[in-house]
């Protein structure tokens, strides 16, 4: 050790004038006439060994705190290192993260002592070196990766979604709806929030623009025109879409079938319409014209689909199926005149051409409950009543189509001799399906007070006390039991 040299050093019995005696003490024990040279010379070495150890302890101080000193300076080399790899990165600052619903936040530098930094992505210990904390963790910048495309984020900013880190633009492409017209990303406001409008019905988002730039609706669906994909235009002016087309129903002579279906309909409820109505297909602006003659019709919408008559009139039928030009345009429709004389309260029954055939029976059976009352003497009813009892019959054909679409083959055993004799059940696509689906909810979530509440109001007493009794309660009150 360093002190036993010093005492081995001091043994030679020779005493330097640089040693650490002060005058005083040397001189006394010099002149001290009782002390020996044995005894000066012990006194010497004494203070030899007292000197030693005085300086070892110094040594040993020094040493602990050069350790405290060594402490500081790796937290302090930490944070150069966290720093020169926010500088490597561009910024000035530690990372900027967001979370799905678009909120930033900027993480807290955590110092770990050296063996204690494990990371997060490869849960290996970080040791010297490049660092990030983020996230509330530790990460070797190499570790830090995007959910999406697994590549390392060395961005400034980054997204947080579900727990994950992701590229900003990942996220983007991933979680930012696309506009269903123009697929492009839908813009935020000025308030930084994604503001879009959706169909009720339809998973369709869309730009709030395309309400007020032009852009065309299917006639039937709703939806709106996506560009690149051209709806077809009919001769009076309406716009389809391509599945609509798929089961559109174009002229007088292709729809007798379906009459014919809804007609049965009517006799299984036992309402069989004794006289022989005569349903005709006509485009919009004959329509249009017959209802201003007409107050019966099934005509709240923005424009009028069907229509009941009961006076004598002249209009105008679609008497052969239009020519599609292009796969754009139908071109070439014929008509006749077609005359109309009063033998009794209902002279025809007037439907839209060109809609789905579930639509198109669905307005049927709607105009054919109006034949009905007429025809069996239901008089100066409330409007809201008749088109509320109207739009029951409606729904309920739509609700056997729906079922026969998926009936078992157990029911179609148990039909009877006389269903037997019906033309074969049409294959029904999934998108027709979900079409008659969409007709059905329209007519329960009607907001007008006519054929929204009307349909309620009756199809709520129907539930309760069945068709036939609401029918007879109907006939004597005039108003449909509670």
């Amino acid at each position: 050790m360093g002190w036993l040299s010093k005492i081995f050093k001091g043994s030679n019995g020779k005493v330097q004038e640089d040693q650490f005696y002060n005058e005083n003490s040397e001189n006394q024990a010099l002149d001290d006439p009782s002390a020996s040279g044995e005894e000066v010379w012990n006194q010497y070495e004494n203070e030899d060994i007292d000197r030693a150890i005085a300086l070892s302890l110094l040594e040993e101080e020094q040493r602990a705190k050069q350790l405290v000193v060594d402490h500081e300076s790796q937290l302090k080399e930490d944070e150069m290192l966290a720093r020169s790899l926010q500088e490597s990165l561009g910024s000035a600052s530690p990372p900027r993260y967001e979370y799905g619903n678009g909120h930033k936040s900027q993480p807290m530098f955590i110092p770990y002592p050296t063996g204690y930094r494990i990371c997060a992505g490869c849960y290996t210990e970080i040791g010297y070196g490049r660092f990030l904390s983020c996230m509330g963790a530790i990460w070797h910048p190499e570790c830090f990766r995007c959910h999406a495309c697994n590549l390392p984020i060395s961005g400034y900013e980054f997204s947080v979604s579900g727990g994950y880190p992701y590229h900003r633009s990942c996220h983007k492409e991933h979680y930012h709806p696309k506009c269903g017209v123009c697929s492009q990303f839908i813009p935020t406001n000025p308030a930084g929030l994604i503001e879009y409008r959706a169909h009720p019905f339809w998973d369709q988002k869309y730009c709030p623009q395309h309400e007020h730039d032009g852009t065309p609706r299917c006639c039937s669906c709703e939806r709106m025109e996506p560009r690149g994909m051209g709806y077809v235009s009919l001769d009076d002016g309406r716009k389809l879409c391509l599945e609509c087309l798929d089961s559109a129903v174009m002229d007088t002579n292709e729809c007798q079938p379906l009459y014919q279906d809804i007609q049965r309909f009517y006799e299984t409820l036992c309402m069989r319409v004794e006289q022989q109505v005569p349903l005709l297909l006509v485009e919009r602006q004959a329509l249009n014209e017959a209802m201003e003659g007409e107050k019966h019709g099934h005509h709240h919408m923005p424009e009028t689909r069907g229509l009941c008559l009961s006076e004598e009139q002249t209009i105008t039928s679609v008497l052969r199926r239009p020519r599609t030009a292009g796969g754009k345009r139908t071109m070439n429709v014929i008509t006749e005149p077609y005359k109309l004389t009063r033998r009794c309260e209902v002279t025809a029954i007037l439907v839209l051409y060109g809609l789905p055939r579930l639509l198109t029976g669905s307005i049927l059976a709607h105009e054919m409950m109006h034949a009905w009352l007429r025809l069996q003497g239901f008089r100066m009813l409330n409007p809201q009543i008749e088109e509320g009892i109207c739009q029951v019959l409606a729904h309920m054909w739509l609700e056997s189509q729906l079922k026969s679409s998926s009936g078992s083959s157990s029911d179609e055993a148990s039909s009877s001799s006389s269903e037997s004799m019906k033309p074969p059940r049409r294959t029904r696509s999934p998108f027709e399906t979900k079409l008659g689906k969409f007709f059905k909810s329209q007519i329960e979530s009607d907001i007008s007070p006519v054929y929204g509440d009307g349909f309620r109001a009756a199809n709520h007493a129907v539930l309760k006390f069945g068709l036939r009794r609401t029918l007879d309660h109907l006939q004597m009150t005039g108003s449909v039991p509670c």
